[in-house]
């Protein structure tokens, strides 16, 4: 890794306030770019050909997954997923740092999960200024569909985030939340 894009993914993983345009986030956006493209544009039918389009994408994957098309990330490199997943259609991960996926989690379609904040003053945002947060899904997690996950979240083990929520804060373990924001409904029997 060269000096500029070490600097770079510290700066990401710091939380801090930086430059979103410093240049090796152009290099690693085009590349994971062409990337999915790619997988997008594979076959369903050609499973050996996907997984390992998927492994070049993704930091880390555990045995045992699934990822529908079409799939759509930032960089690729910062997503670590564990065994026996499944990320339905149109799963988005806007991985600007570190997203984190355990063991036996199921995904719902049109779900967006965001590491990225970018500055409210107009001046800031449009000169790339942004801090990212990293994102937590533990383990027998289910994340239904339409769901959003904001940065800095983690979601507890064995918790459930119902359709359509918007996930600002963390869920705790064995939990059901839902709604915009989502809010506990219940616990969720161990």
């Amino acid at each position: 890794m060269s000096d500029n894009k070490e600097l770079y993914q510290r700066l990401l993983d710091s939380g801090e306030w930086m430059d979103g345009f410093m240049p090796p986030s152009g290099r690693d956006l085009a590349r994971c770019e062409e990337l999915c493209f790619e997988l997008n544009s594979l076959r369903p039918s050609l499973r050996d050909e996907r997984e390992a389009l998927l492994r070049r994408i993704l930091g880390r994957v555990g045995a045992r997954f699934t990822i529908h098309s079409p799939f759509r990330c930032d960089f690729g490199h910062n997503i670590e997923i564990g065994d026996n997943f499944t990320g339905n259609y149109n799963l988005t991960i806007l991985d600007e740092t570190r997203v984190t996926i355990g063991d036996n989690v199921f995904i719902g379609p049109n779900v967006t999960i965001c590491t990225v904040i970018h500055a409210s003053e107009p001046e800031r945002r449009n000169a790339g200024i942004m801090k990212a947060l990293p994102v937590t899904v533990g383990d027998n997690v289910w994340i239904a569909a339409d769901v959003t996950v904001l940065p800095g979240v983690t979601i507890g083990e064995g918790a459930i985030v119902g359709a359509g929520s918007v996930v600002t804060k963390d869920v705790a373990a064995f939990t059901l939340v839902a709604g915009n924001p989502a809010r506990e409904i219940r616990r969720v029997s161990e």
